[in-house]
């Protein structure tokens, strides 16, 4: 069997394929794409996370997955699930790695094949969604992504911005990479959107706010929704025990526990905006 029936074998399981998408570094990325597929899965969907930031996993570490091992069964590399139910699944070079501080250093061809790989041997199963988490830019691993994925149609990218003048103007650059290439954009999130107080739970607009949305209507491109920075997320992907619900209003208070990430995420006020957000990509997906 060839590669390319491989990949073409793989994704005939798959309902939807969605690229996150950056091309600034530092926007809270892939903390986006850990929500869209936390939100996606709290609402009943099987979910796949496929990492491809070679250089920079960190999907491993945001979803409490560090240290796991991919196992091989006859059918491929089976996914690293974040879930007691497996309805979350996740793969990236981060379970290759021998350390976390293990450092990637390869050239395109190795980083090609590597994406490669990931799409022709990963067993994901039936999937609802599968969310692939790129680096910033439009280099080597976007390239490479598209080009495996373009015969069988994905269904898009959302792009992730900051408000900033600065960001934006990579982020643009980024849509007219993906309008090049044929990638089809289902829209923009504006991520630190301002500041969640966890005392009163206001929102502070620490870097300005509305830039991701003028740059959506200016590219004519849909403004999925802002999302603020929230303290309680921000614990949550940094602690290592996911099921300990976050509470940077009172740290020391006696903790409440869950299952999983998927219900603890729940807890944090971000978990609302994100639930609207997948909802409306539902919802558009659907009716293509």
């Amino acid at each position: 069997m060839s590669n390319a029936t491989t990949v073409g074998d793989r994704l005939a399981t798959i309902k939807h394929v969605i690229l996150v998408l950056s091309g600034k570094g530092g926007v809270g990325k892939s903390s986006c794409t850990v929500q869209l597929a936390l939100s996606l899965a709290n609402q009943g969907h099987k979910v796949g996370v496929l990492d491809i930031d070679l250089c920079g996993p960190s999907i491993p570490r945001m979803f409490g997955l560090e240290g796991e091992q991919i196992h091989q069964a006859s059918a491929g590399w089976v996914p690293v699930y974040a879930d007691g139910e497996k309805q979350l699944g996740c793969m990236s070079i981060g379970f290759l790695l021998p350390s976390k501080d293990s450092s990637v250093v390869w050239r395109g061809p190795k980083k090609n094949a590597m994406i490669k790989q990931f799409l022709a041997d990963v067993y994901w199963g039936d999937l609802d969604y599968l969310l692939i988490d790129t680096p910033p830019g439009t280099s080597d691993e976007h390239l490479a992504a598209v080009e495996y994925l373009q015969e069988w149609n994905p269904d898009g990218a959302v792009i992730v911005t900051t408000p900033q003048a600065v960001a934006l103007t990579d982020v643009k650059k980024e849509i007219n990479f993906c309008t090049k290439v044929g990638l089809p954009v289902l829209g923009l999130i504006e991520n630190m959107s301002g500041f969640v107080c966890p005392h009163c739970a206001e929102c502070t607009n620490l870097f300005s706010t509305g830039g991701g949305e003028g740059l959506a209507n200016y590219m004519n491109i849909p403004f999925l929704g802002r999302a603020p920075i929230d303290p309680n997320l921000v614990l949550l992907l940094e602690q290592e025990d996911k099921t300990v619900v976050p509470n940077a209003n009172d740290p020391d208070a006696e903790k409440t526990r869950t299952k999983s990430i998927v219900e603890t995420y729940q807890h944090c006020e971000l978990s609302k905006i994100f639930a609207t957000i997948t909802k409306t990509l539902c919802e558009k997906l659907e009716s293509n």
